[in-house]
Parts: C-alpha cells; sequence; structure tokens
C-alpha cells in the first residue's frame, strides 16, 4: 500500500473524478487484493493493482448508473439527479488538484521537488529517487516532511473545506 497508494488513488481520481469515491475505491482495492493474493502470481503488481482499482471504478460507475434507472413506480424527479452535479464535481476536483499543486510547488526545496512527485504526479519515492539521483530514505524523509507540511497548511487555509 506505501508503494502503490498514490498510483492507486490517482487511478482511481481520475476514472470516477471524485476525491472522496476515489480514496474509498483505493482501499477497496487494497481490500480486495489483499483477499486474493492467494491466486496472485507475483509478477506485475503494479499492473494487477491498476486492473483492479479500474475493475472497481467501472463497478461503481454501473452501480451508481443502475441507480438513475427509474422503475415503473419511480416519477421522474424534479431535481437536480447525480449526472446533473457531475460538471461541478470534476470542477471542484479539478481545483482542488490545481490547489494542492500550488502549495506542493511553493514549498522550500528540497521538499518541493518530493511533493509535487509524490503528491501530484503520483509517483513512487523509489521512482522520485532515481529521477533526482537522491538516496530513497533521503527521499521518504522528504515525502513525510512534506505529508507534515501540508496537513498544516490545509488546515491554515481550509484546502479541503
Amino acid at each position: 500500500m506505501e508503494q502503490y497508494g498514490n498510483l492507486v488513488f490517482s487511478v482511481c481520481l481520475r476514472l470516477t473524478g471524485d476525491y472522496f469515491t476515489a480514496e474509498d475505491i483505493a482501499q477497496e482495492t487494497f481490500i480486495a487484493a489483499y483477499n486474493s493474493l492467494d491466486s496472485f502470481d507475483g509478477g506485475a503488481e503494479k499492473a494487477w493493482l491498476c486492473r483492479i482499482a479500474t475493475n472497481k471504478c467501472i463497478d461503481y460507475k454501473r452501480e451508481a448508473a443502475r441507480r438513475l434507472i427509474p422503475t415503473a413506480d419511480d416519477e421522474i424527479p424534479e431535481t437536480a439527479t447525480a449526472s446533473d452535479n457531475e460538471p461541478l464535481d470534476k470542477a471542484v476536483c479539478t481545483d482542488l488538484m490545481f490547489r494542492l499543486r500550488n502549495v506542493c510547488e511553493n514549498m522550500p526545496e528540497p521538499y518541493r521537488e518530493a511533493a509535487v512527485g509524490y503528491f501530484v504526479e503520483g509517483k513512487t519515492a523509489k521512482e522520485i529517487s532515481i529521477q533526482s539521483g537522491t538516496e530513497l530514505k533521503t527521499v521518504q524523509t522528504r515525502i513525510y516532511r512534506a505529508r507534515e507540511m501540508l496537513k498544516k497548511i490545509i488546515r491554515k487555509e481550509d484546502l479541503l473545506e
């Protein structure tokens, strides 16, 4: 989960367009992966987890679509439906990611590179380490400290409202 958590969350966020739904589906992905570990052959774990996440998102979308199909007993609602709110959800998610990127890019070096790579671009600590030529443990420490800075900034600015 530490290694692929951001990647799985990014996949879920892109497919659902909703931050909180993506969090839930990412958790469900790791639970499903844990429950199927005995059937996993041990190769391509990144692709395996992404496939599970994608399938979970597809299932979520199908289930949401089924809830929107009116039955014979239902009247057509006059209020907004979930599909009417979808552009708003996407706009909020896009705004949130923009603000997150902005906060990460304004962090002092050496935390900026680690924060943008890890929280915005979804790279692993190992990928950031290889890309920057920095020791893995150093990158992990920078990510940890950047996370703590983000928590303080989010609380201070109510970034997540």
